[in-house]
């Protein structure tokens, strides 16, 4: 079995408010409530992020969402429609760009609670065929 990621927290002012946000942005399930106190987003069939009530300052965290073309196109479109503003690079100013330099399309965007949401449609971090390293 291969190791794979099946939840983690993000913590929020308001759970519900931001779990319901990113769900709609993204055109996924989310619950408002469930297992635990936390608003869970069920980004895909084996990851789920659960939105923690957070009453203290926040640690900013950023989360990146590898997606078809056609779902880079919906979510834009869903930005849009909401009128929040993205930019082309992690934490430059507004510019409403989308980023092209890594062979797809990337885009950033941060939610009230200051998390930034990064959208690409081809992965930079690793190449496509890199082999699992085995010990």
């Amino acid at each position: 079995m291969s190791i794979e990621l099946d939840h983690t927290l993000v913590p929020a002012r308001d759970r519900r408010a931001s779990a319901k946000l990113l769900a709609t942005l993204l055109g996924v399930p989310w619950a408002d409530s469930g297992l635990g106190p936390f608003s869970a987003v069920y980004v895909n069939p084996g990851l789920t992020l659960d939105f923690d009530q957070a009453d203290g300052p926040l640690t900013i965290q950023h989360y990146c969402f590898r997606v078809s073309d056609a779902e880079f196109d919906a979510i834009l479109a869903r930005l849009n429609s909401h009128a929040i503003a993205y930019r082309s690079t992690p934490h430059g100013p507004i510019d409403r760009q989308i980023n092209t330099l890594h062979g797809g399309r990337i885009l950033y965007w941060s939610e009230p609670d200051g998390h930034v949401w990064e959208m690409l449609t081809v992965s930079y971090a690793r190449p496509a065929a890199e082999p699992r390293q085995e010990s």
